[in-house]
């Protein structure tokens, strides 16, 4: 099978664990090199030396809130002329708070998921994407959810959230039809890393509890569909993956055992 991906250079922001994590291995094991990102900078230190000691590869990390909008201008104009073409950017950073309704969402958790989630992810395309048009080369794959394709209660800001990724998307693969640029989304359903914990803000009882009677994917379940997307030959374009635990058929519709 020829690699479609060696030296690649690929962008990952959300790096420092979960799903950016997974990612990360599975591009190294490819040969390629990376940019990772997060805002945990000694998470992703403790990465980058790992990824080095097994890969013959280059890696360039640094810490980055995708919500600040010159942080991320920064970051690509003052990357090394070696890391300076980016080749995937994986749009990965995002996040949930809480379950309140959406009437009693508290507005600082309003402002943090629609910053991170929907602003983050376009500040970071303005900037990338360019370049890519440019040289007539280059796939943006944004982590999306089932939420971005089905409402559910308690989810009503990170849904709206999700759903402006979705648009977001298809309006960008509308965008640049015209050049050799892909744009894929990959929608998981319950995926059991960092999500909920971060949901019910450190409560792991609760997070728990979300996984409890089936077998959830995994980060390395999404990061294989992230790995075959952006592995396609260059005619083939990904537009979107949903894809559930075989016990999950909705945002809504999960089976538990109860044994």
């Amino acid at each position: 099978m020829i690699n479609h991906l060696m030296s690649k250079t690929i962008l990952i922001t959300g790096a420092s664990a979960g799903i950016g994590e997974a990612c990360a291995h599975l591009f190294a094991q490819q040969g390629c090199n990376l940019v990772l990102t997060a805002r945990r900078e000694e998470k992703l230190s403790q990465l980058a030396a790992d990824l080095q000691n097994k890969h013959n590869i280059e890696i360039l990390y640094k810490a980055l809130d995708v919500r600040d909008n010159s942080a991320v201008k920064n970051l690509i104009t003052s990357l090394p002329q070696d890391f300076k073409q980016i080749d995937v950017l994986l749009n990965n950073a995002g996040l949930v708070l809480g379950v309140e309704k959406a009437h009693e969402t508290p507005e600082p958790d309003v402002d943090i998921m629609l910053d991170t989630n929907v602003k983050g992810v376009l500040n970071v395309i303005r900037e990338v994407v360019p370049g890519m048009v440019a040289r007539k080369e280059g796939h943006v794959i944004n982590i999306s959810s089932i939420a971005g394709h089905e409402a559910y209660p308690g989810g009503s800001v990170y849904c709206a959230s999700k759903h402006a990724v979705d648009a977001l998307t298809k309006s960008l693969r509308m965008d640049i039809v015209t050049t050799p640029l892909r744009v894929t989304a990959i929608s998981p359903g319950l995926v059991d890393t960092e999500f909920s914990l971060v949901r019910f803000k450190g409560d792991a009882r609760k997070a728990e509890a979300v996984y409890e009677g089936l077998e959830a994917l995994v980060a390395e379940d999404i990061a294989e569909a992230v790995l075959f997307a952006a592995s396609r030959p260059a005619h083939v374009q990904i537009a979107d993956m949903i894809i559930f635990p075989t016990q999950q058929a909705s945002a809504t519709v999960v089976h538990r055992h109860t044994e």
